[in-house]
């Protein structure tokens, strides 16, 4: 099996496991993109989340605290928009887009994982929402039409995706032109060592397969977005005792320093209405 398989596999798998066990599952597990297991009981899935209780549309059955932002408040959704949310999980982000959208909309969420699958479309069955529909499929081969999406969100689910490259490829051939994204994601500020980085992913698994901030921000624009912007910066702050056993006083500080550490970023990005890369539309 090809590495980034093992990785999909893997991914699938823990979060297979948190629609069966709940948030509980997401609180006390972790799937590092480079690990061949799962990590063990200190890590905690939910560590990056942020409440959307104050959200119309928020349904507390869709959220199990795996997201590192809130997409969908930044992504400009209009009433009549079609939406699509990569890795959608249990249908959280959907629901919020939903509301905007309303009836005219249409909402359409993808997610690899079966049991999330079932899960949101259990979830939007009990919210007679006919207007949002969940496949499955993975985000560097979506199963969604060219040009079908007004605005794309995906919160927290690009940085476990292998080939990002090609996330972003099929992301940018989805979206009508003139459309947009608001992704969220964690991003370094600089390379973390080696053994920091090992120990961050058992603290909380989504750091790593996080990109460098200025390179993450490369392959957008080297996707073909333009008007490329941080929306939202958040750092996240990981305990003394983790920082110490791997970095000097000296290195504790610089990692503190603003410029340093991990991040939680909103990136909005436009797809040009015209090949020349012109905002013509």
């Amino acid at each position: 099996m090809d590495t980034n398989e093992e990785i999909k596999k893997i991914v699938r798998e823990k979060y297979g496991e948190i629609v069966t066990h709940g948030k509980e599952a997401a609180q006390s597990a972790c799937c590092s993109p480079e690990a061949t297991t799962c990590c063990g009981p200190d890590a905690d899935l939910t560590i990056f989340s942020e409440d959307y209780s104050n959200l119309e549309g928020y349904n507390p059955d869709a959220d199990y605290g795996l997201g590192c932002g809130l997409p969908t408040e930044y992504a400009k959704i209009k009433e009549g928009d079609t939406v699509v949310d990569l890795g959608s999980g249990a249908g959280n982000d959907c629901f919020v887009a939903r509301q905007i959208t309303g009836k005219k909309g249409r909402v359409i969420g993808v997610d690899m994982t079966p049991n999330m699958i079932d899960k949101a479309r259990e979830n939007a069955q009990k919210l007679k929402l006919e207007n949002v529909e969940f496949r499955l499929g993975e985000i560097e081969n979506l199963p969604v039409r060219n040009e079908e999406a007004d605005v794309v969100v995906s919160n927290c689910v690009l940085n476990l995706v292998p080939d990002k490259k090609r996330a972003l490829s099929e992301t940018f051939r989805i979206l009508k032109k003139g459309g947009h994204f608001s992704v969220s994601d964690i991003v370094t500020y600089d390379v973390i060592p080696t053994g920091l980085r090992e120990e961050a992913a058992l603290y909380a698994g989504c750091v790593s397969g996080a990109m460098i901030k200025d390179a993450y921000l490369e392959e957008i624009r080297n996707a073909g977005f333009t008007n490329i912007t941080i929306q939202k910066e958040r750092k996240i702050e990981l305990p003394d005792d983790l920082l110490n056993k791997y970095l000097n006083e000296k290195q504790v500080r610089e990692y503190k320093d603003d410029f340093a550490g991990i991040a939680s970023i909103t990136v909005y990005g436009e797809k040009p209405c015209c090949e020349d890369n012109t905002n013509c539309c």
